[in-house]
């Protein structure tokens, strides 16, 4: 079958085509299904399809765009992460006990976007609880990278990044609190912005089956994903903004402009390197080039500040902190396992394994002087973001990896230029972000010369996601930004 027109477009370009008659709404589900129902045997990204209901909210874009009526994202092929509950759809994690828990009604995010008109064709696929950089589950399989079938998608949100690299929809939904928005994008070589903390309600992002009610995130986002920097926009704004059952009764966002709109204004600080955790040389080499061209482009760049918090505390502080939450969720068993290790670390063992355990067994006051800390991390950063605009550092140490889906991740190790470290220990690029609570947006950067997607993040300054989202935007329209996979490039 010829390659349709529309697959690889942009949201930006679908909405303007639509206005402009070019092409309808239901032409462009229908596309979108057929690419579902042609590829999908082999990625396995779309986890729970919804094609009718797609076609009925379709076949209502087109009326009302008869009328005359305008909104952000009205006919424009949408998928959203199995973890976002939608009415009348399994919400289950992965997790078999809850295969067949359907909530009644949708996440405050997926009413946003089906009141801004997106067209809600399915469910991502996830891993279990969303606790892996891979997308598998014994409920719905194992979800490819669309690059190299052999290798991991990324993950928590991986069945998105696939998605999207595969063509299958203009945009989609994923959350974030290890990487699990940025890694996918990472992996599959499109765009995802973690938002600055608590920017999106995440009302009805719930592990089934507690009940979707507000509540206030300590390190886990929610936030956009697409193929271009501008679609991201196109939908954080959509998401953004509080939950009128909470915040939003007194509060309403005024996002701040970004600080420059072009490439000569800005002065970025570009990282390539961790003291707990190399990166490759595939990794490396595409941030040097970055760092060469940028400048040639105007920008102003710096490849080291003192006033960057140091990284190995913030590494250390961040698993504490990251598994202080997670292992409150821990199985009796899982938790007795791991106080029996802890029990046992000497005190000179600074590993991030080390500080994992800490973690889930620390108490509470330990969290709260943690908490302290993380306090006076978000200073220095807040001071170094009046020195620079943006910070260009990795995601992940290597691209994309063969699927291991060997049980216990805390056995499983990660290949860097041919070292083996330990699997867990990658969380330490992610949460440079994370654990102080600041906007990052993935840019691809082109295939490494195994074909594999390589990119980094740019770490904005706090609620001040359009900053970063702008230079993706101005880095993309320089030096060119996703480019499909040839295995479905068709």
């Amino acid at each position: 079958m010829a390659k349709s027109e529309w697959s690889f477009k942009s949201a930006v370009e679908l909405a303007a085509a639509l206005n402009a008659k070019k092409v309808s709404a239901v032409e462009l589900a229908q596309d979108a299904i057929a690419r579902i129902e042609r590829h999908d045997g082999k990625i396995n990204a779309i986890c729970v399809r919804d094609f009718d209901r797609a076609l009925g909210a379709a076949r209502e874009a087109d009326a009302a765009l008869a009328r005359g009526e305008r909104k952000p994202l009205l006919g424009l092929p949408t998928t959203i992460k199995e973890s976002f509950n939608i009415a009348g759809l399994p919400t289950t994690w992965g997790f078999v006990p809850q295969k067949d828990f359907k909530p009644v009604e949708d996440a405050l995010a997926v009413a946003r976007i089906k009141q801004a008109g997106g067209v809600i064709l399915g469910k991502t696929n996830v891993p279990v609880g969303l606790g892996d950089w891979q997308s598998y589950n014994d409920i719905y399989g194992t979800t490819n990278n669309p690059y190299d079938l052999g290798r991991t998608p990324g993950g928590s949100s991986g069945g998105s990044s696939a998605a999207l690299a595969a063509g299958y929809c203009a945009l989609a939904t994923g959350s974030d609190i290890g990487g699990s928005l940025r890694v996918p994008a990472f992996h599959c070589g499109i765009f995802a912005h973690k938002p600055t903390i608590n920017l999106c309600a995440a009302r009805g992002e719930t592990p089934p089956p507690f009940p979707a009610i507000p509540r206030e995130g300590d390190l886990a986002v929610i936030g956009p994903m697409a193929r271009t920097a501008a679609d991201l926009s196109l939908l954080l704004d959509v998401m953004a903004g509080p939950d009128p059952l909470d915040a939003g009764v007194a509060y309403k966002l005024d996002l701040p402009a970004a600080r420059h709109q072009s490439l000569r204004d800005f002065r970025v600080l570009v990282i390539d390197s961790h003291p707990l955790l190399p990166t490759d040389r595939d990794v490396r080499g595409a941030i040097d080039k970055l760092a060469t061209d940028l400048p040639k482009a105007g920008v102003t760049i710096a490849r080291e500040s003192g006033q960057l918090p140091d990284f190995a505390a913030t590494s250390r502080l961040y698993m504490r902190m990251l598994l202080g939450f997670l292992g409150a969720f821990f199985l009796p068993d899982e938790l007795a396992d791991a106080q029996a290790r802890a029990s046992q670390l000497s005190p000179e063992d600074r590993s991030l394994g080390a500080e994992r355990l800490r973690g889930i067994t620390e108490s509470h006051r330990a969290w709260v002087l943690d908490a302290g800390a993380r306090a006076g991390l978000r200073a220095q950063w807040r001071a170094l973001f009046k020195s620079f605009d943006a910070v260009i550092c990795p995601i992940m140490p290597t691209p994309a990896f063969p699927h291991d889906h060997s049980p216990e991740q805390r056995l499983r190790t990660i290949s860097i230029d041919g070292k083996d470290y330990p699997y867990s220990d990658q969380l330490a690029w992610p949460g440079i972000a994370t654990l102080p609570g600041l906007p990052a947006t993935a840019v691809p950067l082109g295939l490494s010369k195994d074909g594999l997607p390589v990119g980094v993040q740019i770490v904005g300054p706090f609620l001040e996601d359009r900053t970063p989202l702008k230079l993706a935007e101005l880095i993309e329209r320089e030096f060119g930004g996703f480019v499909p996979p040839p295995l479905f490039s068709d």
